[in-house]
């Protein structure tokens, strides 16, 4: 093929190339954040039509498992290629080809190159800028949820401490009631619904308290593997209500590590409750404890139908459950974040594949 080109093709091509780049700084002023694929699509059209032969001429934009392909494509094919770089990160590539039978490297323009290096980092800038935006929002939310939940935690710890004194005088006057009429069994049964009623909402109480983090910690070294592994069979007759199989694997006999022991349990009270609710019957739970030196690491992992993106910003929030009226308070998980702030951890969740849901919780050990 031969090299030469005259001035009025070099014009030509020269037209050709600013018209992609205006057409391309469109595409990209234009385009949808949220989904990027025709933005791509129509970069890839106009470069090809910038390419000096378009006829012949194959486009690829690569961007991590996405890959935009315009003309024909094969191994006999000679190709530009510039690297689009996110934070100056490669994340991919925009390559621009000719068939091998008839062209060579050297049938690429210096402009092409240029254009095509112009076009990666109009790109680069495009995903930066979704980037921006997108932890802009996620901070934004972070901190009016931090806002709301530090409100509610002072009005919630309020509250506990007002429920408190009376929930204890209806224990003890109850108790005392059942005392004077212990020979009457239908009076002791409805005293009996009245304890526990109080109970629960003093176990309700309890929850507010460790949401608003207004329970005192009791920290000490302990060995956490005979505390978990104590929970854990605690919860064996709500194992075999499902029919559920558990696999409790600890990686050390002795994983030490500075916590308040009850919250610790209730962490995993809350956690695997949860999972035992969301299993179906027959399904498989399993916990894993690990000591990684300077975290300890417990995951929970369930088969049940996994949480839902629209759930996921809300999961943590006091109040907020999926479970029917009446099954669930919607303190769990918050109670369990709660905890795990106070021992300067962190935990997460994400899909467990194929089904189900895994929550990880980090504990720092110092």
């Amino acid at each position: 093929m031969s090299l030469l080109i005259t001035a009025e093709e070099k014009l030509k091509e020269r037209i050709k190339e600013l018209t992609c780049l205006y057409n391309v700084s469109s595409f990209v002023a234009n385009s949808d954040l949220d989904n990027l694929d025709p933005t791509w699509q129509a970069i890839a059209y106009s470069l090809q039509e910038a390419i000096r032969y378009p006829d012949e001429a194959s486009v690829e934009i690569k961007i991590e498992d996405q890959l935009i392909s315009v003309g024909e494509h094969s191994n006999n094919h000679v190709y530009i290629v510039s690297a689009i770089k996110v934070f100056n990160k490669p994340i991919g590539s925009v390559k621009a080809g000719y068939p091998k039978l008839k062209y060579n490297e050297d049938s690429f323009l210096n402009e092409e190159i240029q254009l095509i290096n112009k076009i990666a980092q109009e790109i680069g800038n495009l995903i930066e800028r979704k980037h921006i935006i997108e932890n802009e929002a996620f901070s934004k939310r972070q901190m009016e949820r931090a806002d709301r939940l530090g409100i509610l935690g002072e009005i919630t710890a309020g509250i506990a401490h007002e429920l408190n004194t009376p929930l204890a005088n209806i224990l003890g006057y109850t108790e005392l009631l059942k005392e004077q009429f212990k020979d009457n069994k239908p009076v002791n049964s409805d005293l009996d619904k009245i304890i526990n009623s109080a109970i629960f909402s003093r176990e309700v109480v309890k929850k507010l308290m460790f949401f608003s983090c207004d329970m005192p910690h009791q920290m000490e070294l302990r060995n956490i593997v005979p505390i978990i592994q104590d929970a854990i069979g605690l919860l064996n007759p709500n194992f075999n209500k499902k029919n559920l199989s558990c696999q409790l694997q600890i990686d050390k006999e002795e994983i030490l590590l500075r916590v308040d022991a009850i919250q610790l349990t209730q962490v995993i009270f809350n956690l695997v409750i949860n999972a035992i609710y969301f299993s179906p019957q027959n399904g498989f739970i399993k916990i894993l404890v690990s000591d990684t030196g300077k975290n300890v690491l417990l995951r929970i992992s369930d088969e049940g139908p996994g949480i839902k993106k629209a759930n996921s910003e809300n999961i943590f929030n006091p109040f907020f459950t999926t479970k029917p009226v009446g099954d669930g308070s919607g303190l769990g998980l918050s109670v369990v974040h709660g905890i795990v702030k106070s021992h300067k951890g962190s935990i997460k969740f994400e899909d467990n594949s194929p089904k189900g849901t895994i929550f990880t919780i980090l504990l720092p050990k110092n």
